[in-house]
């Protein structure tokens, strides 16, 4: 009969056996691509792979084909020290976060890592994986009630709802961080989740000490890969953004979750697919660009439960133009588009919101049904007015000829005063529904 004390020296020598490790071998880099041979069979697209390099440090990257006998990964960080035949150890924790509400607050690398100095990320129970299906489409609640934004156009002639995703378009420099910044600083929802993918790397500390500012960033949590990162790191920000969006959501939740910008993502996935040597399409986007875009955007929206995450989501396009094939897509997936011009933004009226050319997939249910009449006058006569500007402009237009654009014209300079806000100013949905009915002179 085996004694106790003898049960207790053979658990303590299994306890000193070293763990049981699955590794191949790095058999050549090409560009930022590592081939890796060995076990390829416990390897899996999606799976993470820790190079070890001279002086004992790793190197994470993901497994994203194979081709042969060897495994195809791309690192998340620099592969300075890499040679060949490095140890390439096959990770069993399956990539995801455990985060907690302590998080908010925080500011982080697209893998969850802190990046303000404040110490560790207290950790969670439950893990999120990075990568996520979206709610099934049967069993997801419709979308809710209006969500106050702060931005007075956006809340009377684009009213979102709550668990609706609108794509901010326009080109560089016209003013959709500072945009982002203003409505997470004013919104209703609970928490904001705001992603900046591929962000420049100056501007980080700007747009959270001068833009987010403290009172916005006490209760969001900001994801940071800034242009000089790896194409690995800038595609899992973005899905790091969701998975946060989806955890507060889980606990009943009202999200704004915010990515600067979806074409960054975009450029990421590209550069991905071209290494793993997928053929380019459009503009030289691969077409896992045009799959993995609806599985990221799809993740935004109501969930089963209480919980709703509402997504706004820029969209960088090239040269001005909307129809390029990225903006082209994103603006088929979500329900709804602000554009914002460049002409807007010249003139000096800010945030440079086109609301002619925008449009809420929501409307006219999200809008206050005592003042939808007013909001659809206010668009009649700011078309009247874009359909003559020309003219006005210059002097050809002579004053009597017609009544809707002597009104047009007389009416403007206040309906652009109205549209342009500070950034340190906040209107709620009410107050901007009544602003705008004094200006048109009707009775709420």
């Amino acid at each position: 009969m085996v004694t106790s004390s003898r049960i207790e020296k053979a658990i303590s020598a299994l306890q000193g056996v070293e763990p049981f490790r699955v590794f191949g071998r790095v058999a050549g880099v090409r560009g930022l691509l590592v081939e890796i041979a060995g076990p390829v069979g416990a390897m899996q697209v999606g799976g993470r792979i820790d190079i070890q390099v001279d002086g004992g440090s790793e190197i994470a990257c993901e497994v994203i084909g194979f081709s042969g006998d060897r495994a195809l990964a791309m690192p998340f960080g620099s592969l300075q020290g890499v040679r060949r035949g490095c140890e390439a150890r096959v990770s069993a924790a399956a990539p995801g976060i455990r985060p907690s509400p302590a998080w908010l607050g925080r500011v982080v690398d697209g893998l969850g890592r802190p990046l303000d100095g404040r110490g560790p990320l207290p950790k969670g129970a439950v893990l999120y994986p990075f990568r996520a299906d979206p709610p099934p489409a049967h069993s997801r609640r419709r979308v809710g009630a209006p969500l106050d934004l702060g931005v007075r156009a956006i809340n009377t002639f684009i009213t979102a709802a709550r668990g609706q995703r609108m794509g901010i378009f326009a080109g560089s420099g016209v003013g959709k961080s500072v945009l982002l910044s203003m409505m997470a600083r004013a919104t209703e929802a609970d928490v904001a989740v705001i992603g900046l993918v591929g962000e420049r790397g100056r501007e980080v500390q700007e747009f959270l000490q001068d833009d987010l500012g403290e009172e916005g960033l006490a209760r969001s949590v900001v994801v940071v890969a800034t242009s000089d990162e790896p194409a690995l790191m800038r595609r899992n920000a973005a899905y790091l953004t969701l998975c946060l969006s989806e955890y507060f959501r889980d606990g009943r939740r009202s999200v704004l979750c915010m990515m600067d910008s979806v074409t960054r993502f975009a450029m990421a996935q590209r550069d991905i697919g071209l290494a793993a040597g997928e053929p380019p399409t459009a503009k030289g986007y691969t077409p896992t660009v045009f799959g993995e875009l609806p599985r990221l955007l799809e993740r935004a929206g109501p969930g089963s439960g209480e919980g709703t995450i509402t997504g706004l989501f820029t969209v960088l396009v090239e040269g001005d133009d909307h129809n390029e094939p990225v903006a082209d897509a994103v603006r088929g997936i979500l329900d709804g588009h602000i554009v914002m011009e460049r002409s807007i933004a010249e003139r000096g009226r800010y945030p440079a919101i086109n609301v002619l050319r925008s449009v809420s997939r929501t409307m006219p249910r999200s809008c206050d049904p005592e003042f939808w009449p007013v909001v659809q006058k206010a668009r009649q006569v700011l078309a009247t007015y874009s359909d003559m500007e020309e003219l006005i402009r210059l002097g050809a237009y002579k004053s009597g000829s017609s009544a809707e654009v002597d009104e047009a014209v007389a009416l403007m300079p206040q309906l652009e005063a109205f549209l342009g806000q500070r950034k340190e100013e906040s209107t709620s949905i009410r107050d901007g529904y009544r602003r705008l009915a004094e200006i048109l002179g009707a009775r709420s």
